[in-house]
């Protein structure tokens, strides 16, 4: 496809993959296509999840040539990689460390969706096909003008899987249905468009058993194709993932690397992968209806909810072994929303935040110039600089174009007005559990 000032030209597709290795060094143990990515990996780009005896601890690319065992081409790379970058593996999160305890509460999966069955069917088969003892899944139907999601939860899933209708819009709304609903300790919110590890829930959950103060748990969110140009280019500016490394927010010591913390919230993880304490997200209030996709803040919902959980006093905990397959819409359009609607939720849920704890207003004020100066560097347009692919999670060096970078800043400048018109629209609807919003 011919290049245009919009559209820098990168390869046409990246094949998704995963390899296991039985150490750094060590053999292969599996290696194929990642979840839902494809057919059998074959010679050319291949961007690959390593994990070492199962455990994630990195992503590799690389070029298979032709002729040559692709498991074998991913293989060298990812141990040149670990060899290069640490000479050891990643850390391992203690929460799932040998000996350490396991969640055995049962855990309620909240699926928001809205017209989507195809995408739905497939996250649901992997949702069932979880390790962890005790869960119930339960889909919130979103608005739906069809009969779709109904028909394919009754008639292929049947008792295994709940079915809530929530007619008003939007999928902060849709996720308080959820939460309604909901009988679990735990509480887990996924996307209609992943496909779930099958550790993915008890590598979720088992933080909350090692630390009564945790509120929430975070998880590592990683491509399951990149078909497109506008898939790749996502994944080079940075995709949904949040690195390798676990780590720990706590109000009480807060990080010294975060200056902006706890309004940087979207370092903490994304709504694709997200677990509460049930008694502290209905604490908290659960999440802001004005917020989220299918509202004219466009985002943001997530956000705000981990923000709350922080500034109520309680932990939150990224765990990158708990995984999910996402797939990134694929046009140059769904791109440029994307870009519009991070901008816009960013804001929105800043927004959010102050109209509901108008306290921490003074705390954002002071933070307010480095917190611009933040915002300006990572919307900031970035040279190509020839064919890209996806590098690494965090290192701010990724291509991103002119025209989406000025449609991220223009979103920014229009979340606060999204988030008003969203909150008029919502002022007389009540909170499941009876508070209004």
């Amino acid at each position: 496809m011919p290049s245009t000032p919009n559209k820098p030209q990168r390869p046409a597709e990246i094949q998704v993959a995963e390899l296991d290795l039985d150490g750094p060094d060590g053999a292969v143990l599996r290696f194929g296509p990642a979840p839902g990515g494809g057919p059998p990996v074959r010679a050319g780009d291949v961007y690959a999840l390593v994990r070492l005896r199962g455990r994630p601890v990195a992503t590799v690319v690389c070029a298979v040539p032709p002729g040559r065992d692709p498991a074998d081409s991913v293989a060298a790379a990812a141990r040149a990689k670990l060899a290069h970058a640490t000479g050891a593996p990643g850390p391992q999160d203690p929460a799932h460390a040998p000996g350490a305890p396991r969640s055995q509460d049962r855990v309620t999966i909240v699926v928001a969706t809205r017209e989507r069955a195809d995408q739905l069917a497939r996250a649901l088969d992997s949702l069932l096909a979880q390790d962890h003892p005790d869960f119930e899944i339960v889909v919130v139907d979103n608005a739906p003008v069809t009969s779709a999601t109904h028909d394919l939860v009754e008639h292929k899933y049947g008792e295994r899987v709940r079915y809530v209708r929530e007619p008003v819009p939007g999928l902060a709304v849709a996720h308080n249905r959820g939460i309604a609903v909901a009988d679990g300790a735990v509480i887990a919110f996924t996307d209609d468009d992943v496909v779930a590890d099958p550790h993915w829930l008890t590598a979720l959950t088992a933080p909350f058993a090692r630390d009564p103060g945790l509120g929430c748990a975070t998880g590592l969110i990683l491509p399951a194709r990149l078909c497109t140009p506008a898939q790749i280019l996502l994944e080079s500016h940075g995709g949904f993932a949040k690195g390798f490394a676990p780590r720990q927010y706590d109000p009480a010591h807060p990080p010294a690397d975060e200056p902006l913390f706890p309004f940087t919230a979207g370092s903490f993880g994304s709504g694709a992968n997200m677990a509460f304490r049930a008694t502290v997200l209905r604490e908290i209030g659960g999440f802001d209806p004005a917020t989220g996709t299918g509202t004219p803040a466009r985002g943001g919902d997530d956000l705000y909810a981990f923000v709350s959980v922080l500034v109520a006093g309680h932990r939150l905990r990224y765990t990158p072994d708990a995984l999910v397959w996402h797939h990134h819409r694929e046009s140059w359009q769904d791109l440029k929303n994307q870009a519009y609607g991070y901008g816009a939720g960013l804001t929105a849920y800043l927004t959010a935040v102050l109209v509901r704890r108008p306290a921490l207003l003074p705390a954002l004020l002071r933070k307010l110039p480095r917190g611009l100066a933040h915002a300006r560097s990572i919307t900031a347009h970035r040279e190509a600089g020839g064919a890209s692919v996806p590098g690494e999670h965090g290192a701010q060096d990724y291509p991103w174009p002119r025209h989406l970078s000025r449609l991220e800043r223009r979103g920014m400048l229009a979340g606060p007005i999204g988030y008003a018109k969203a909150r008029r629209r919502v002022r007389g609807v009540p909170l499941p559990w009876g508070s209004r919003p």
